[in-house]
């Protein structure tokens, strides 16, 4: 009995020894929904002999907020430069060391010691999108709306249209942009007056809203359920995939406003606290080559700042104006910048006002 006692107990605490080793070849990927293909994920995971776990994140502000609460036992990040620019204050970031990432070379200099990290000391970027208007090519040429404008969206001549067919991103950020945009001013416009006004332009569109929705509006559209949204090309480029996988009549289209978009350049970045920094680095390169850059594009539709990505990407794909903006399109576009405390504690109000409206 005692052997047998003694046995258990060697299994057992070999066991309990065995079980963190095991844990440990893990990456903690913290990223957007639909934001990396499984194929990806399956080779690097058959790559680096680890797993991948996965969490997600609808918004940029959600992001910050649960790391602003402490959360911790993250490795990789994918933020978009404004936030980028907020963890970097926050000191929410580990240096990245370059020298562990030979393919940062493949990413387009004009993509590189931005603003938001002069130097890319603690950021390398991952994919583009940008945030436009998505719509069922059917309900809108029956209904005969534009789909060019940020009009379709706000107007409520348009609007009464497709009352509750409509959603829009639960986004502050990216609401308050496209209704800059639409009045005419500059995305990252920090005027009082016109934030008023935006303000005032977003309650009177609301009630033709379905939602504020910001993850399952794909699923949305690709049954038929949304005919209208405003949202990021890549997920309007999953749902159009979607809708044909599953025998749909129609298409979901991408619409890009002639008023102007936002560009967000979401990039890699390692969190202070991470259990895994030589897997987040293998990972970092990993996903800078060319061919593996490419899918993203391929397979979910995102912007490619990489530039051995190109020879990969599908020509079809390259005539897409909200994956790869033509120039005459480049100098409507505008990445957001961060918000300084006083501007953002008045965009909350502002945004809980828009909430709590009727």
């Amino acid at each position: 009995m005692k052997k047998t006692t003694a046995a258990f107990a060697a299994v057992l605490a070999l066991a309990l020894t065995a079980a963190p080793a095991s844990a440990a070849d893990q990456l903690h990927l913290y990223n957007w929904n639909n934001y990396i293909a499984p194929e990806t994920i399956k080779r690097f995971e058959q790559q680096c002999k680890c797993e991948v776990v996965q969490t997600y994140y609808s918004d940029n502000e959600e992001l910050l907020a649960k790391l602003a609460a402490g959360a911790k036992g993250y490795d990789i990040l994918v933020p978009t430069s404004n936030a980028v620019q907020a963890l970097i204050r926050g000191g929410q970031l580990k240096p990245i060391d370059k020298a562990q990432l030979p393919n940062l070379k493949n990413i387009d200099p004009t993509y590189l010691n931005t603003p938001f990290d002069p130097g890319n000391q603690y950021s390398v970027p991952y994919a583009m999108s940008t945030t436009i208007i998505g719509y069922n090519d059917e309900k809108m040429k029956e209904l005969g709306l534009p789909t060019d404008t940020w009009a379709v969206i706000f107007d409520p001549k348009y609007l009464e249209k497709v009352k509750g067919r409509v959603t829009v991103l639960d986004s502050s950020s990216e609401l308050f942009a496209a209704a800059l945009k639409y009045l005419g001013y500059s995305a990252n416009d920090t005027d009082p007056k016109h934030w008023d006004e935006a303000t005032a332009l977003i309650k009177k569109a609301k009630p033709y809203w379905a939602a504020f929705n910001a993850s399952s509006y794909i699923k949305e559209l690709t049954v038929g359920n949304i005919w209208l949204v405003h949202g990021y090309s890549n997920d309007i480029f999953q749902a159009n995939l979607d809708a044909q996988a599953a025998g749909r009549k129609f298409h979901i289209l991408q619409g890009m406003p002639k008023e102007g978009a936002v560009l967000a350049l979401d990039n890699m970045v390692i969190h202070k606290s991470a259990p895994r920094p030589d897997l987040s680095l293998k990972f970092m390169n990993f996903m800078l080559e060319g061919k593996n850059s490419a899918e993203l594009t391929n397979l979910i539709g995102s912007g490619n700042p990489n530039k051995d990505a190109l020879q990969y990407i599908k020509p079809e794909i390259k005539t897409l104006p909200a994956v790869f903006p033509p120039k005459e399109l480049q100098g409507k576009l505008e990445q957001l910048k961060d918000l300084t405390v006083a501007q953002r504690r008045l965009r909350n109000k502002q945004w809980t006002e828009i909430k709590a409206s009727r």
